[in-house]
């Protein structure tokens, strides 16, 4: 996988895998990174609004996720894609509420 990211370093789809990975392996601030750097380089690549959010929940970050959440169901909404929109209400719910 990090051979493709050398060829194509903004693939979001390859950073979201590799970051899902790095979770797996508990390396949450190299998993935190490439998250983010997935929204910088593409806001509306919508899989990674949840685990990012995840991620801050799990790291004792509720605020932090809270506007993650917010603008993933933003772009999830103009995407129309509502399955995915659900998930993030739900987390942003069970934080709010």
């Amino acid at each position: 996988m990090k051979t493709f990211l050398k060829e194509t370093p903004n693939d979001c789809f390859l950073n979201h895998a590799l970051a899902l990975e790095y979770v797996k392996l508990g390396d949450d601030a190299t998993a935190r990174n490439l998250f983010e750097r997935n929204l910088a380089t593409d806001a509306g690549y919508i899989a990674t609004y949840y685990h990012l959010g995840k991620l801050l929940e799990r790291l004792g970050l509720p605020q932090d996720a809270i506007p993650v959440y917010e603008k993933g169901m933003e772009a999830a909404k103009a995407g129309k894609d509502m399955h995915t929109y659900n998930e993030l209400q739900g987390a942003y719910e069970d934080l709010v509420y």
